[in-house]
């Protein structure tokens, strides 16, 4: 039995942290989820941005579409849509087996609405509704505006994604604004099971401050902060509240490592995958890690579900003058500036490949 096996096994999804034409066509998503039980797929604008920028494969697709007259955000959409729709048929059997817990891929909305919450709405159940698929997530930051999108879209019925996560209070955040959502469909007599997965953001702790500690606090800061908002995750759903929220038919927000592509050339390149082997989770990964995992990676002992001595660790971190409340806003400032930059850098790549695809090809 390979590794990736045995972390299914013990619980944990593993999903895909990519998406491309060429992944698809080659048949390289379906062997992966044959041969190593990848059981889902992110993307985001960084993702697509790298694809379209450094494959021909969109090209003769982008020319169709400029030429039917769409451009910029519209046009993207249509690119993504179609990789992701055809990738979330092959997702379908994991989908149905799972009753609909896995099998899921995920797209992003505009990072330009990041502080618009009524356009993020908007946004999400338009993009679901032209995806016509049951297996795929509307990825939402979990912004103070986005946590008033996430409550509103679940109400909606829309399955989301929160991404942006860096702390267990942006998780606590998130997880609240998806229960009100339920709890109101549940007062509404609408049904309750509207997914979601909750996306903490490990790797980006552990970059943001190796240059502030010394080399024994290496690599060891967003485990640290994983562990403790998996103690926040277990708790919630042993609360009165979420019990109540199951009784009634709703399902678990379940909790996703994502980031989780190690940084520091001098760890270990499996780091986050095995340190966050966890019940009841999904790790999303680069397909290099993925790889790697499967060739030399070791499935140990699962999360504690108290937390282990995650306290104690950001305790020390403490000492070493790191503030890590005032680190994970920052980080998830940083986060949705990023993203937005992508997206920039995204929109002007759409607009660059459409106008050489249509001069060399004119109609």
């Amino acid at each position: 039995m390979n590794t990736t096996q045995r972390l299914h096994d013990l619980g944990q999804s593993l999903w895909l942290d990519n998406i491309t034409r060429t992944l698809l066509t080659s048949g390289t998503l379906s062997r992966y989820i044959g041969e190593f039980s990848v059981t889902g797929l992110t993307s985001n604008p960084t993702i697509f941005d790298h694809a379209i920028k450094t494959a021909g494969t969109y090209d003769v697709a982008i020319r169709k579409k400029a030429e039917e007259g769409k451009s910029g955000e519209a046009l993207f959409f249509e690119l993504a849509l179609e990789d992701l729709t055809q990738a979330a048929d092959l997702f379908r059997p994991v989908h149905v087996a799972t009753g609909g817990a896995d099998g899921w891929v995920s797209l992003e909305v505009s990072p330009m609405l990041a502080e618009d919450a009524a356009g993020t709405v908007e946004a999400a159940a338009r993009l679901h509704a032209r995806a016509r698929r049951p297996n795929l997530f509307i990825k939402v930051p979990g912004t103070r505006a986005g946590n008033l999108a996430i409550e509103e879209a679940i109400f909606a019925g829309v399955p989301i994604n929160v991404t942006l996560l860096f702390s267990r209070e942006h998780y606590i955040a998130s997880a609240e604004a998806y229960m009100r959502g339920i709890e109101r469909r549940i007062a509404a007599g609408l049904e309750p099971k509207v997914d979601s997965v909750a996306s903490l953001f490990v790797s980006r702790w552990d970059v943001a401050i190796k240059d502030k500690v010394s080399p024994e606090f290496h690599n060891r800061l967003g485990i640290a902060i994983a562990m403790r908002t998996y103690k926040a995750y277990r708790d919630l759903l042993a609360s009165k509240r979420w019990q109540t929220l199951a009784a009634a038919g709703a399902r678990p927000q379940r909790l996703l490592w994502a980031s989780t592509g190690t940084k520091d050339p001098a760890a270990a390149d499996t780091l986050y995958l095995e340190a966050l082997a966890a019940p009841d989770t999904i790790n999303t990964v680069p397909e290099k890690t993925l790889l790697a995992f499967d060739e030399h990676g070791k499935v140990r002992s699962a999360l504690p579900t108290d937390g282990g001595d995650a306290e104690a660790v950001l305790a020390r971190f403490s000492r070493e003058g790191i503030d890590h409340e005032a680190l994970a806003a920052n980080l998830q400032r940083e986060g949705t500036a990023a993203f937005t930059q992508s997206w920039n850098d995204l929109m002007s790549q759409v607009a660059s490949k459409s106008k050489v695809l249509t001069n060399a090809h004119p109609t």
